[in-house]
């Protein structure tokens, strides 16, 4: 299903002129908007098209740090409507703002997610995004509203209260973290309710890299197609881009106002449709705080050649990693993801696992947690399990691990926010007291 079939099925061709049109005027209005633009506008032509767009300058998260917190805004003060913000580093948040037209589209966006998921007018939405300065909560709250779904608004937490909800509402579609659906599917199976006797037919996971593996064990255990959806903070927040069941596991951007490029992350350079690359992304109707090629530091592929489903919009594979993310494991780059899918491509593993790293040494070293399905794994069973995985990392990805195979629930949920998959272990800090010694 399409929310918008005229800008989600628009001819290509008609779609880049649409894109120059718009970037023109962005560019036009921002190199008189501030100094931040003015800076990174001042050699670029305004008669620019999106064949040009590598004339203007990349940004990345640094310059928006140097802007805090409202130092870029584009509008007058009195246009802004809404504050989000990223989580921070340093006590130090990345601050965006939203007019009433910024607002809109995000809405408008968030609704094509929705219906690309199978929502429409009156389809019920459990909502366990996190709401307030964090952009998930109200970003597909505000596109449920949009599409005139029913939306619940319940936020992350309270897992007891949303199993309760989830049966006696009946939802169809469920939107959190990849994290937080294993949570709420562990609290229904805790209660004995099996996948098929739940309500859910969709769910849509985002806000945290989430491999093929972790897919497949949430559609099983909550009986559901799990569906990705990638947004930013710096670009809109979520609905920049998602998938539907029909679009072959990748995922459609929204480019009629999100523009993105693909980059080589040493060279800057663009990369061929299908390598890997960072997405780099220039927002072409934003108004109050615009971002023209930001360096996501997300690292993923693109691909234009036509899927047959009516949508001509180009596609995005799922985030393979962070580029500031990679570990490097004796010489060994691995991305958390890598570890992920072959940890939970064990059927005998749950989704609850950490990674950690251990510092206490001169050469740093790799322990992965993982909790099985069953809890009555016995330690024979659980220290062979450990073993086969550990084998499987070596195989599959050239790395050595120590695994060790814990107990059902040793592992701490993540009820609100999102997942931190990677600890340190240092001598100072042991994050798993009880597990590791």
């Amino acid at each position: 299903m399409m929310f918008d079939a005229v800008a989600e099925s628009m001819p290509v061709e008609r779609r880049r002129a649409l894109q120059t049109e718009r970037l023109r005027a962005q560019v036009l209005r921002l190199k008189g908007a501030n100094d931040f633009y003015r800076r990174q506008l001042s050699a670029v032509d305004v008669d620019l098209t999106i064949d040009d767009l590598a004339s203007i300058p990349t940004i990345s998260k640094p310059d928006l740090w140097d802007q805090y917190p409202l130092k870029a805004v584009a509008v007058p003060r009195s246009h802004l409507r809404r504050i989000h913000a990223t989580s921070g580093t340093s006590g130090r948040p990345t601050i965006v703002a939203y007019t009433e037209n910024d607002l809109d589209i995000f809405r408008q966006v968030n609704a094509r997610v929705l219906a690309g998921a199978g929502a429409g007018p009156g389809t019920m939405v459990h909502n366990g995004y996190g709401y307030g300065l964090f952009t998930g909560g109200l970003g597909l709250h505000g596109g449920a509203e949009a599409l005139g779904a029913n939306v619940i608004p319940i936020s992350g937490g309270q897992t007891a209260r949303q199993v309760q909800l989830i049966m006696d509402l009946e939802p169809e579609i469920l939107v959190c973290t990849p994290s937080y659906a294993a949570t709420i599917a562990d609290a229904l199976a805790a209660r004995g309710i099996a996948p098929e006797d739940n309500p859910l037919r969709a769910g849509i996971f985002g806000a945290e890299p989430w491999s093929e593996s972790m897919r497949t064990q949430l559609s099983a255990r909550l009986g559901l197609t799990a569906l990705d959806i990638y947004g930013l903070c710096e670009v809109v927040g979520p609905g920049v881009a998602f998938e539907t069941a029909e679009s072959d596991h990748r995922m459609y951007v929204n480019e009629d106002h999100f523009y993105v490029e693909c980059l080589d992350p040493e060279t800057g350079h663009e990369v061929a449709d299908g390598e890997v690359g960072e997405l780099v992304f220039t927002t072409l109707t934003k108004e109050a705080l615009p971002v023209l090629r930001y360096r996501t530091g997300d690292l993923a592929s693109l691909h234009r050649q036509p899927d047959g489903t009516g949508r001509t919009l180009v596609r995005m594979s799922r985030i393979l990693g962070r580029r500031d993310d990679m570990l490097v494991i004796r010489g060994v780059n691995v991305y958390p993801s890598e570890i992920e899918a072959v940890l939970l491509g064990d059927e005998g593993i749950g989704t609850s696992y950490a990674i950690v790293i251990d510092r206490r040494g001169e050469m740093p070293s790799v322990t992965v947690l993982a909790e099985p399905v069953v809890d009555d794994l016995g330690s024979e069973a659980a220290t062979g399990l450990g073993t086969t995985l550990a084998r499987a990392f070596k195989e599959r990805l050239g790395v050595s691990c120590a695994v060790r195979v814990v107990g059902v629930g040793q592992i701490p949920r993540i009820e609100i926010g999102k997942a931190v998959r990677v600890h340190a272990w240092t001598t100072e800090h042991n994050p798993f007291p009880a597990l590791l010694s």
